[in-house]
């Protein structure tokens, strides 16, 4: 099994930062072949993918996020970042970290995820 812990939510003002963790653990979970990502959910609306790290090691985002937000992950600690910048009130939403074996990328249906955790951005 993998377990996925999320930290790193809070509030946040228009145009400030966030950075979001997401700490991996479990016997089946591999830094280094696993693909992991993260998704958002705001109320009313679906869950997006909006970055996702491959077991490659290739990133890819949604335009929503591009350019503003950068997907990394330290295998040394199994640990998953998100660096949120130039945030907007739009980006309000639950954040979830996912995880999976290989083959996995980006529109894979994750098996793994954490229990989300909240982001506020206020105008």
């Amino acid at each position: 099994q993998v377990q996925l812990v999320e930290s790193g939510g809070g509030s946040a003002q228009a145009g400030g930062s966030l950075r979001l963790s997401c700490a991996a653990s479990g016997s089946r979970y591999s830094s280094t072949n696993d693909c992991m990502g993260w998704f958002r959910q705001a109320p009313g609306k679906e869950r997006e993918e909006i970055a996702v790290i491959d077991n490659y090691g290739g990133t890819t985002y949604a335009d929503s996020v591009k350019g503003r937000f950068a997907i990394s992950k330290d295998v040394s600690k199994n640990t998953l970042y998100l660096q949120m910048n130039s945030l907007k009130p739009e980006d309000s939403a639950t954040y979830y970290c996912a995880a999976d074996h290989p083959p996995c990328g980006w529109r894979w249906s994750f098996e793994y995820w954490g229990q989300g955790i909240l982001v506020t951005v206020s105008s």
